[in-house]
């Protein structure tokens, strides 16, 4: 654990309950530290086509809450996550682009509305279960506080983190980001957690594991239209563009196709005529972009002109040069052209393990 986690002992701090192991854990830890630990749920909105989970794993949440013998508070949080989290991705969608429900989830509820929920309840801390570490450093002007991956990589979560301020760094506790995830369900059945066991939660942020074409179409009207090749051939048929994103090798149907065939990408899409342009991986297509305009930066300590980035989660990270345009925003320039540059995406930066911010590509 980050040496400030050890050392505030009897500090009061509000856990971001899920109902998961990861939080669990990470609840244990900081008891085990010696903080005064509480525990809350943070209650989203429910579609009322999806079956209802929230109930099931605020029960969870509850019953580590009565293991640790820690108080436990139910945060309703489902009006704001319906209005800056649901609508925000429903309307990026149906622009033509690609959100990242779980970045906005981060910033305006997690870090947003519970995080102020938090303090005005005099919390000297809040944590949560993600994989991520923050390291305090001292400067000339004072305190500085660095977001840094989490030391499983294949679990880090910095990338979904990037909006955090020095503020709310100064206030967050990430108690497992220096664990394994076998380390953290390790320590959950020492301790005989009920959630141990359980599996880890997939999809988007609070909506569970959804098909993301059946909930848009409760928003968004299924119209067919075109699927063109390179050339422009009329190839096959989709139920909309807005359903689709770049990359993406699934959710259209193409005339003639085998066995032997290779697999197609989604390359372009235009909304107006709504069409999509199909290829093959290995040609060149107008969703590679040498230099990528952005909107939104933002940077947890100071700028960066030289870093590495990425555009998806878990991406290998690339050599970037940012460049800062008066008036005008922000722009990278990548070493190497990434394919599949879709607008909305977020693009992460990072110096080796350390996350320096974000922004949306534009």
């Amino acid at each position: 654990m980050a040496q400030h986690i050890r050392m505030n002992t009897k500090k009061r701090v509000l856990v971001a309950l899920s109902g998961g192991v990861d939080s669990s854990v990470s609840a244990m830890l900081l008891m085990e530290a010696g903080y005064a630990v509480e525990g809350a749920f943070i209650k989203t909105w429910s579609a009322p086509w999806i079956p209802c989970i929230w109930k099931e794993e605020r029960r969870d949440a509850m019953r580590v809450a009565a293991e640790l013998h820690i108080p436990f508070h139910t945060v309703d949080l489902s009006k704001e996550y319906e209005e800056k989290v649901v609508r925000y991705l429903v309307d990026e969608y149906r622009k033509g682009r690609t959100p990242n429900p779980d970045v906005m989830c981060n910033k305006h509820i997690k870090f947003g509305s519970f995080f102020e929920w938090a303090m005005k309840k005099k919390f000297d801390y809040v944590a949560t279960g993600h994989y991520a570490r923050v390291e305090p450093i001292k400067t000339e002007s004072g305190m500085e506080y660095h977001l840094l991956s989490g030391v499983d990589t294949e679990k880090d979560q910095t990338y979904f983190l990037w909006n955090l301020t020095q503020a709310q760094l100064s206030q967050t506790l990430f108690p497992i980001g220096h664990l394994k995830k076998t380390e953290v369900r390790s320590y959950a059945h020492q301790r005989g957690l009920v959630t141990a066991s359980k599996k880890d939660s997939q999809g988007v942020c609070f909506l569970g594991k959804i098909n993301m074409k059946d909930f848009l179409s409760h928003y968004i009207p299924i119209r067919k239209g075109d699927v063109l090749d390179v050339q422009g051939t009329v190839i096959g048929t989709h139920d909309g563009a807005e359903f689709l994103t770049l990359g993406q090798r699934h959710g259209f149907s193409v005339f003639l196709k085998s066995p032997d065939s290779p697999p197609l990408y989604v390359v372009e899409k235009n909304i107006s005529d709504n069409t999509v342009v199909v290829s093959e991986r290995d040609v060149s297509f107008p969703g590679s972009l040498h230099t990528i305009p952005l909107t939104e930066v933002h940077w947890i300590a100071r700028p960066a002109k030289y870093c590495q980035a990425r555009l998806r989660y878990r991406q290998k990270l690339f050599s970037v040069t940012v460049t800062s345009h008066p008036e005008k925003g922000y722009s990278i320039t990548p070493r190497d052209v990434q394919p599949y540059v879709s607008e909305g995406q977020s693009v992460v930066f990072y110096s080796n393990d350390t996350c320096l911010g974000g922004g949306i590509l534009g």
